[in-house]
């Protein structure tokens, strides 16, 4: 499957990210309660952002382009580097791993283990959807197939958006 270094890389970009935004973030969590509180409702409503605009989205994805061969390393580079120099996953794992951080216990060993079973997931996840997108590829490119992967994704964001802003968690 052409996608894996792709996919690779993308998964290495969020692992440093993830690891980055755990070392720093760590100690302001720890703090304040207010902070840990601020972050996870700028999170939340990062996430139902994102999900409405999903849901809006109009365009059809135009999966018959043919792209010239690339090699691998340049593909995990590509997906490395748009990942890494991307800031929205940055604001991401600030909202979602503090919900699953046990103040108590080391901040960092659990980040540590959260980015790298993230990583792990967005390998599953982006295989799973290559695989799937090969298959359906001429029903995703029509207008409604494009329609209900915009609404099924933005739904997903809302809900996880929701169910963020709702928790109860706390430092």
């Amino acid at each position: 499957m052409g996608a894996i270094p792709g996919i690779l890389g993308i998964s290495g970009g969020m692992l440093c990210i993830a690891t980055i935004s755990a070392t720093t973030l760590a100690a302001i969590l720890a703090a304040s309660a207010m902070a840990f509180t601020i972050f996870k409702f700028i999170g939340a409503a990062y996430l139902i952002y994102l999900g409405i605009k999903m849901w809006r989205l109009s365009s059809t994805f135009d999966l018959q382009i043919q792209t010239k061969q690339k090699s691998h390393k340049l593909r995990f580079a590509e997906g490395f580097l748009i990942t890494l120099l991307n800031p929205k996953p940055i604001f991401f794992f600030m909202a979602l791993f503090p919900q699953f951080i046990t103040p108590s216990e080391n901040y960092q060993a659990q980040f540590i283990a959260l980015a790298l079973t993230f990583s792990f997931l967005v390998v599953i996840v982006h295989c799973t959807y290559a695989i799937f997108l090969k298959a359906a590829k001429s029903g995703l490119s029509t207008p409604r197939g494009s329609k209900l992967i915009s609404r099924v994704s933005g739904s997903f964001y809302m809900v996880f958006g929701v169910g963020l802003a709702t928790s109860h968690k706390s430092v």
